[in-house]
């Protein structure tokens, strides 16, 4: 059996967006160290994704803002990527957003949390990859990855609108995956709680509680959220329109 290169993905441009935030910045170091020129996409905070350009190793790295519940936003930072890298052929998708609604509480999930949550964690994730589809057809080996959740089969997370748009996006993948063949492979990667900042009121009393309920007894990192998804670009090459979980058999 051949043996992995060192740096499997040499010559390879990755492209996070969100990149800046917990999952985001461990991928693109993971991206970087597997040998890929890697673009942070940021919403806002340029200072903190410069430092994170600044801390990758190789060369070709650069940050660019991107606001995916914007289109035009979207379509001027696929141009620069053009302009700057020349090409893509990874698209991270790791940008989302939500808020804890307990799910008995219908009143408290307003129509503009529904329409901000499905805005930033699906038809935002559509519209970059249907911005970025052509280069990634160019590539010949182009790759999506989707951050997902498992809360998109449990049903169980922090409410109910952020379970029904993550659900979409695995479902995307089912239909992307058939749709944008064989250029391009589209794969899901779904944690469970992760022990990052991404949902707002979380502290140690809760990520303690999450490791005492989960199987293997921790909390999913944002190393295992990353390292899964470098394994979609390295090792699971003939996959696609899949879900990869990543949550130490929380969901069991």
């Amino acid at each position: 059996m051949a043996e992995q290169p060192i740096n499997p993905l040499a010559g390879k441009v990755a492209v996070v967006v969100g990149g800046s935030g917990g999952i985001g910045r461990q991928t693109c170091m993971e991206m970087a160290q597997a040998g890929a020129s890697v673009v942070v996409g940021y919403r806002n905070g340029r200072e903190r994704a410069e430092e994170i350009v600044a801390l990758l190793p190789g060369e070709g790295h650069f940050a660019s803002p991107v606001q995916i519940e914007e289109t035009p936003s979207i379509l001027a930072f696929r141009d620069a990527v053009q302009a700057r890298a020349g090409g893509t052929d990874i698209l991270i998708n790791t940008a989302g957003i939500t808020k804890p609604v307990a799910h008995a509480d219908l009143d408290a999930l307003t129509d503009e949390l529904i329409d901000a949550i499905f805005v930033n964690n699906f038809r935002g994730v559509f519209a970059t990859i249907r911005a970025f589809a052509p280069m990634l057809k160019a590539s010949g080996d182009g790759l999506v990855v989707n951050v997902s959740s498992i809360a998109a089969f449990t049903g169980i997370g922090s409410n109910v609108a952020y379970c029904g748009a993550k659900a979409a996006l695995d479902i995307m993948a089912n239909s992307l995956g058939r749709a944008l063949a064989p250029e391009i492979r589209v794969l899901s990667v779904s944690p469970g709680a992760v022990d990052t900042q991404f949902v707002p009121g979380r502290g140690k009393e809760f990520n303690d509680k999450v490791a005492a309920t989960t199987p293997l007894k921790r909390i999913t990192s944002p190393t295992d959220v990353a390292r899964a998804i470098l394994a979609c670009a390295t090792h699971l090459k003939f996959s696609t329109g899949d879900r990869i979980v990543v949550d130490g058999g929380r969901h069991l």
